[in-house]
């Protein structure tokens, strides 16, 4: 590396703040107002840094609808890595990263709270509003990925439980998982009216999923991810919940612009892109990756195309 090439990398890790910006994305994927929320600093000042470290090449944004999400990706190794690990390590015990962690931790909680309040405030009523989706068939394909007799399962965010009786009406056994309270009333609800007999309610986040490391035999996630603060870290959950050579199963919205999801179905993400997914799954540990893509059937709504991916735990 030349002299003027390794004096950019000093220059870039010289100044405070942008040491406290990688830390917090290289941690989580966040858009500028949460920046701006966690670090207390007005919008003008967040996006003059992130400019210079997206000019060095150590950020990628990622557009969400009318949103822009950034993360840190350092090098694999040379000058920058190098530099950024020697810069991380002057962070610990300091007592501000203590701050940004602490605000970021919070600003993670006010990401699932919205979710949360939304599936409380919809409830039972749920059942109606998801047939927007129209995705029976695309919950069908999903499940023929799993099946085998007296698999146990994890359904997480089961909502209603839909696809838990679907999966014990196969003879399946199901640890059903949801966050919401009011959601988990109506799946037992429906659940005992339908004498359902092999599905565990279990109340949980998918940041920390109420299942034993290799419990299951199979985790799926039906139209869960878009709800999710973080997609990645609640895939890494489903997988350590899996015994090895078990089943990871995702279904979701490939990446659209259709904002008016967020209002009316409370989403957060307008889907994903397929290097995303395949990139969360690859962190997850997972091998064998299959995924597809199929349209949506006509619903009376314009709806994005949706993605079936699946991979297994290696033996």
């Amino acid at each position: 590396m030349s002299t003027e090439a390794l004096q950019k990398v000093f220059k870039t890790f010289s100044d405070p703040t942008r040491l406290r910006i990688l830390a917090l994305l290289e941690r989580e994927e966040l858009a500028v107002q949460e920046l701006m929320d966690i670090l207390g600093m007005a919008q003008s000042r967040v996006s003059r840094h992130l400019a210079i470290l997206r000019e060095a090449g150590l950020l990628r944004d990622r557009r969400d609808g009318t949103y822009v999400f950034y993360r840190f990706e350092a090098a694999a190794e040379g000058p920058w890595r190098e530099a950024w690990e020697l810069a991380r390590r002057s962070l610990d015990g300091d007592s501000t990263t203590e701050r940004d962690t602490a605000a970021l931790g919070r600003a993670m909680q006010a990401r699932s709270g919205k979710t949360r309040s939304f599936f409380d405030s919809v409830g039972p009523e749920w059942d109606a509003v998801r047939k927007v989706f129209n995705d029976d068939a695309l919950r069908a394909r999903g499940i023929a990925r799993l099946v085998a007799p007296d698999l146990l399962v994890a359904d997480i965010g089961t909502g209603t439980g839909v696809l838990a009786a679907e999966l014990a009406a196969l003879g399946l056994r199901v640890i059903a998982v949801d966050n919401s309270e009011r959601m988990l009333g109506a799946a037992r609800a429906n659940f005992e009216r339908d004498g359902l007999e092999r599905i565990e309610l279990r109340a949980g986040d998918v940041a920390a999923l109420p299942i034993e490391t290799s419990e299951v035999d199979a985790a799926l996630a039906h139209m869960v991810l878009h709800y999710l603060p973080s997609p990645a870290e609640a895939l890494g959950e489903m997988a350590r919940c899996v015994k090895p050579g078990g089943t990871v199963v995702v279904v979701d919205f490939v990446s659209h612009q259709h904002e008016w999801m967020r209002q009316e179905l409370g989403v957060h993400w307008l889907g994903f892109a397929e290097d995303e997914v395949e990139g969360w799954f690859r962190a997850a540990g997972l091998c064998d990756l299959r995924r597809e893509v199929h349209q949506a059937p006509s619903a009376g709504r314009d709806l994005p195309e949706t993605f079936i991916a699946s991979a297994r735990v290696p033996s």
